[in-house]
């Protein structure tokens, strides 16, 4: 066949693509490169970018602390929550997969909060439900209990935000049990023969045989707690606080383009965050090697 008649035989696929690549090329190329070239210059949005080479970089790494405490922060949100998560998602799944009655119905009840979780409304209701004097802390009066500041005291800030993540479970335990249910019941009913107590069956039939959903689950919720945003960002007013406890890498990205008009410098910041996140997925995935094991792989 000949390059035209292949040409005119694709041609409607081409049309059909086109509206596609033109956003594509508009809303998603473009930007990351005019951000790519805005990192390196000085740029306020009212006068025109001013070329500085490495300038942001530089200042963000040898001078600017709050660079260092959002990293902090950030890191020790990720650390913490997703593990979190994962573990309380894995033991929702297993729960639900014993065949409990209505799980349909439990399933749509603790997937609810990952629709809702990253809302502007959730972190306001959980600012209520967390201040000096809102429910949690109502409730804990009852049993004679004085709660702590929640939200205003840097030693409990941070890992508020960290039950509202894992509250956000959802999504990964529907993963998780529909790994679950993949897993053939003979290897269970043949370890049964063999006698193998339930953690024997745990760790030597479901977590090798899950372990491709594991990672999967690892590798999205790790990406997704690096970019949060709108909690920390609702519930610290915007600023980070306490004490800058609450300065997640997005706030201080965000506060340093649309608070402070540092646009070039913001764009560096992003650029920042990618790559960590870049290199986060990049580990994640060569550890996988050592862990992860398909059902076609050669053995």
């Amino acid at each position: 066949m000949s390059f035209q008649s292949r040409l005119r035989r694709s041609m409607p696929g081409y049309v059909f693509l086109t509206p596609w690549l033109i956003g594509f090329f508009l809303l998603s190329i473009f930007p990351i490169l005019a951000s790519l070239y805005l990192s390196f210059t000085d740029y306020d949005t009212v006068r025109a970018p001013e070329w500085i080479g490495l300038e942001n970089y530089q200042y963000m790494f040898e001078f600017d602390y709050r660079f260092w405490q959002s990293l902090k922060v950030t890191f020790l949100f990720v650390f913490l929550s997703v593990p979190a998560k994962l573990i309380f998602a894995l033991i929702v799944a297993m729960v639900l997969d014993k065949g409990i009655r209505a799980v349909g119905w439990y399933r749509a009840l603790f997937y609810l909060p990952s629709i809702l979780g990253g809302s502007i409304a959730v972190a306001i209701l959980w600012r209520q439900l967390f201040n000096a004097d809102g429910v949690i802390n109502s409730a804990l009066r009852v049993f004679g209990i004085q709660g702590p500041y929640w939200l205003s005291d840097p030693s409990y800030s941070l890992y508020t935000l960290v039950v509202l993540a894992v509250w956000q479970f959802g999504s990964p335990m529907l993963i998780f049990l529909a790994g679950l249910r993949a897993i053939p019941q003979d290897l269970y009913e043949a370890a049964e023969i063999d006698a193998a107590t339930p953690a024997r069956k745990f760790f030597a039939i479901t977590v090798p045989m899950l372990a491709p959903v594991i990672f999967f689950n690892l590798v999205l919720q790790m990406i997704e707690a690096f970019k949060s945003f709108s909690g920390a960002f609702i519930i610290s007013g915007g600023t980070g606080a306490p004490l800058d406890s609450l300065l997640f890498f997005t706030v201080y990205l965000f506060s340093e383009a649309f608070s402070y008009f540092r646009m070039g410098y913001a764009s560096a910041l992003g650029w920042v965050l990618l790559i960590i996140i870049a290199v986060f997925t990049a580990i994640a995935f060569w550890t996988s090697k050592y862990w992860v094991h398909y059902e076609n792989e050669r053995g």
